[in-house]
């Protein structure tokens, strides 16, 4: 699970960093949102927890041109020390998921991210497979069937197969999927993505008779999406506030 979180205050940052990796997250910290906007136009995360003042722009602000200009709609949690009822009625209109006072205690922090991310992934967590049409994922056998039949997968070609499916419709950076499957991202050779990405596409035979298109977007990532939904341009730079 990758996630963003967006506070200059780095005791903070490092208690919640600490925090998320108890539940198998990885954090990327921004001490300006200027700084995570711009890489939110060149990465994707599954997770941003955002601070409700920051040194340039209000966590209203940052909020309001996520919304907006993302692509992929990625769940949004503040946690602050400004955790009065006007601001959470605030937040909570203009699209957060949850409001989280910094004083919370850290299980209830945790349980709180972690029912946020069952509601937003739209997938059961109690259960073990994934049914994609031609495609049927088995999570707990770790297999993947494509019309009945199994399909003879490495281990790290159903941990990118899965890891897609799961977040179909989203378009993912290079960065985040070599860091749900590899474990590590900017040092890589990006040759061995785009090498397993080729491996799926023929062995998983991903296209459109079987319902589902995998696109690469120049310069970010991939996206795989069911055929019957419109293509979608790769994303422009937006202007930041």
């Amino acid at each position: 699970m990758r996630v963003a979180i967006i506070d200059n205050d780095v005791a903070q940052a490092d208690y919640l960093e600490m925090s998320l990796r108890q539940i198998g997250c990885s954090s990327h910290v921004f001490e300006s949102a200027k700084e995570a906007l711009r890489a939110f136009q060149r990465e994707s995360y599954e997770l941003i927890l955002l601070e409700w003042v920051l040194p340039d722009l209000g966590g209203d602000e940052v909020l309001a041109w996520i919304r907006e200009h993302l692509d992929w709609q990625v769940p949004v949690i503040f946690v602050t020390q400004y955790s009065g009822s006007e601001n959470l009625v605030r937040a909570l209109g203009r699209g957060a998921d949850d409001f989280i006072a910094k004083s919370a205690a850290r299980a209830e922090l945790l349980a709180r991210i972690q029912a946020v991310l069952r509601r937003a992934s739209g997938i059961d967590p109690a259960s073990k497979v994934l049914d994609c049409g031609h495609h049927v994922i088995d999570m707990e056998r770790r297999e993947i069937t494509l019309d009945g039949q199994k399909v003879a997968l490495t281990q790290k070609e159903f941990d990118l197969a899965s890891f897609l499916f799961r977040h179909h419709g989203r378009l993912l950076s290079r960065a985040h999927l070599m860091e749900a499957v590899w474990g590590h991202g900017d040092e890589m050779n990006t040759r061995t993505l785009d090498t397993h990405i080729s491996r799926l596409r023929k062995k998983l035979q991903i296209n459109a008779d079987k319902g589902w298109r995998l696109s690469s977007v120049y310069h970010h990532g991939y996206r795989l999406e069911a055929v019957d939904t419109p293509a979608e341009a790769a994303p422009e730079l937006a202007e930041l506030p």
